[in-house]
């Protein structure tokens, strides 16, 4: 481990593109608002995403994560459902939706594979009883991971299931019970969002390499800005406001040809 950075390497390994969520099969709209030369060239994909992470899905990610963070961190699984049923509530179409709960989904089900830990485990796969804390996932017995959760499992996304799991929720989940610091995880998964929106340009030939480099070089005081925000905003004050993106998120779900997921 760093000197000084609980949980580096977490957050390094759970941020890096090879982690398997299947973040690189969605655009956010992007494919959509590419097709219709909205977005069509460096200057408008790096405000269409700036946009994104700072009042669109961003926003509300970074918030969700905040609040699963903190509940995570005071062992509160109430707070914790609440956070993630606001996550997935507040997603303006089908796709959004879809996007966030497959890879919240993936995420929950690759950390606890690999990482496992018992408070999010028992999050996971409820229970009758009070939480174990963390250290004595042993004493929880065989029958609760026997058989995947509907939330491992990726069910629930459908008419506002409860057992579906939103991304950023798991996220700060995870990062609060690895003693990751919330502005480290917060600063992280913005970045790895808006990397892979850039990504998604790059895949739609909207920009070359170097100019993808260009946009996230000069979006890292927006990110920095962003995560810095969400650690001071009132939770009153939550919900978005990118009409354009949620408007070509719509669009692209009945998009004839399509490259992405969403």
């Amino acid at each position: 481990e760093a000197p000084g950075r609980p949980g580096l390497y977490r957050l390094l390994a759970w941020l890096s593109p090879g982690f398997p969520i299947g973040a690189f099969s969605y655009s956010h709209g992007l494919e959509a608002a590419a097709a219709a030369g909205t977005v069509h060239d460096r200057a408008s994909l790096e405000a269409r995403v700036a946009a994104i992470v700072t009042q669109g899905s961003g926003r509300v990610d970074a918030d969700i994560l905040r609040s699963a963070y903190r509940a995570a961190q005071d062992g509160d699984v109430a707070a914790l459902d609440d956070a993630n049923r606001r996550g997935i509530a507040y997603r303006a179409s089908a796709e959004l939706s879809l996007e966030s709960a497959q890879q919240g989904a993936a995420f929950l089900a690759t950390c606890l594979a690999a990482w496992p830990e018992a408070f999010v485990e028992a999050w996971a796969a409820p229970h009758p009883g009070p939480l174990p804390a963390s250290g004595e996932r042993e004493k929880m017995g065989k029958a609760s991971s026997s058989v995947p959760s509907p939330r491992l499992r990726g069910e629930g996304q459908g008419e506002g299931g409860t057992d579906a799991v939103c991304h950023a929720a798991v996220f700060g989940a995870v990062a609060a019970r690895a003693g990751i610091a919330l502005d480290d995880a917060l600063v992280g998964y913005l970045e790895a969002f808006a990397g892979n929106l850039v990504s998604a340009g790059l895949r739609l030939g909207i920009v070359g390499q170097t100019d993808g480099q260009r946009i996230l070089a000069a979006l890292e005081p927006v990110v920095a800005r962003a995560a810095v925000a969400a650690m001071v905003r009132d939770p009153e004050d939550f919900g978005s406001a990118t009409f354009a993106a949620d408007l070509a998120s719509m669009a692209h779900e009945t998009q004839y040809t399509r490259l992405f997921r969403s």
